[in-house]
């Protein structure tokens, strides 16, 4: 979906893939069959755009067969989905009973993760549009906080370089600039927004930036309007933003809502949850830890790392931090000039809800995030925007 900005650029509005994993090829046709296309027929759009989530088996397909690169393009213009953005954090294996903490696998100090990402900047510049010109890529947030050190720091930063010579070099042979942003997330060495000023500034690079995952924002506890603005005056591009919103009770502390929050409490993905006090931000890395232990506070508001869907806040006592999302959407794209033109809703955990909130057919999941690309529509409309056709 594409909507005029009144500085008159276009700002584009996708769903990401990755809520329906593949690791092949052959699956990612299959999503652009079985799933995608009937959202887009639900909001009776002639186009729709879509964030690509491609594991490392379907890139490397990608990448070294051109003729496989062709024929996607082709199937996603006849489908009528487009694709500008996608998402690199997940390298393999998101689609796997229990991800956890196999999702931050290869960090920014193998080369796998250079390659992986490189080679997704260049199926990305193949797979753009005739008429858009730039691409945008999210990606892990350097690593996982506790295997992290120095030496893994600096050859992060080695590697972030490299990959900056590398998009210039592709935006000379093809014409597309391709941008990498990394996604601050709960649990990484890069947390936080204010958490990548320092390694993104050292990179000092216009096609090296930022994504902006509101959860993962929300879940910190961090304000968005002075996230936004801490990094404008840092100069620190955002490269994307991922629309989604966490999981939020007020009162921890009441067995009801520990009943309620349990529920969510799945095997699949990590949700960690946070909580703000006097003395700072607490945290611990899964939502079970926080119901079963006592090193989590109760006495405030928690936050947990789960995207729930944006239309349908969870029932009480629980609710969501849709309020976190409009507060950043606002900031983002409601100015003089976007501060990004790369907006994506990132509900992956559809199959991870409670049990009676789970779609039971494909068609129920369709509905469910063409209701969120509805919302979002809204809202964007609302800021001053105009939906284009």
């Amino acid at each position: 979906m594409r909507f005029r900005h009144p500085d008159g650029s276009t700002v584009h509005l996708a769903y990401c893939t990755n809520v329906h994993p593949a690791e092949t090829l052959d699956g990612v046709r299959a999503q652009l069959r079985d799933h995608c296309e009937p959202v887009r027929r639900r909001l009776g759009r002639d186009r729709l755009g879509i964030g690509l989530w491609l594991a490392k088996d379907a890139a490397h397909t990608l990448d070294t067969d051109p003729s496989a690169l062709r024929a996607l393009r082709t199937e996603l213009d006849r489908r009528g989905l487009e694709v500008v953005t996608l998402n690199g954090f997940p390298y393999e294996g998101f689609g796997g009973d229990e991800v956890k903490y196999r999702v931050y696998q290869p960090d920014w100090s193998d080369p796998a993760r250079l390659d992986h990402t490189t080679a997704l900047a260049r199926i990305l510049a193949g797979l753009l549009p005739d008429d858009v010109t730039e691409g945008s890529i999210s990606t892990l947030p350097l690593g996982w906080r506790t295997a992290w050190n120095a030496e893994r720091a600096k050859t992060a930063h080695s590697a972030l370089l490299t990959l900056a010579d590398r998009l210039d070099a592709l935006a000379e042979l093809t014409g597309r600039s391709v941008r990498v942003g990394l996604e601050p997330e709960p649990g990484c060495t890069v947390e936080t927004t204010g958490d990548a000023l320092a390694p993104l500034t050292a990179v000092g690079h216009p096609r090296i930036g930022v994504c902006i995952d509101t959860c993962h924002l929300a879940t910190s506890f961090e304000d968005p309007h002075t996230a936004l603005d801490a990094l404008a005056e840092a100069r620190v591009p955002v490269v994307k933003s991922q629309l989604s919103a966490a999981l939020h009770a007020e009162h921890p502390r009441l067995p009801a809502v520990r009943e309620a929050l349990a529920a969510f409490d799945e095997p699949r993905f990590l949700h960690q949850t946070r909580t703000v006090t006097a003395t700072g931000l607490h945290g611990v890395d899964d939502l079970g830890e926080a119901l079963d232990g006592t090193v989590l506070p109760d006495a405030t508001p928690w936050r947990a790392h789960f995207h729930v869907p944006l239309h349908a806040a969870p029932a009480a006592p629980l609710t969501s931090t849709l309020p976190v999302l409009k507060a950043a959407l606002t900031r983002l794209v409601a100015g003089p000039h976007p501060l990004t033109r790369h907006l994506e809703v990132e509900t992956y955990t559809w199959q991870a809800l409670p049990a009676e909130l789970r779609p039971r057919a494909r068609a129920q999941l369709a509905d469910g995030i063409a209701a969120e690309l509805s919302l979002v529509r809204d809202l964007l409309t609302d800021l001053g925007l105009k939906e284009l056709p």
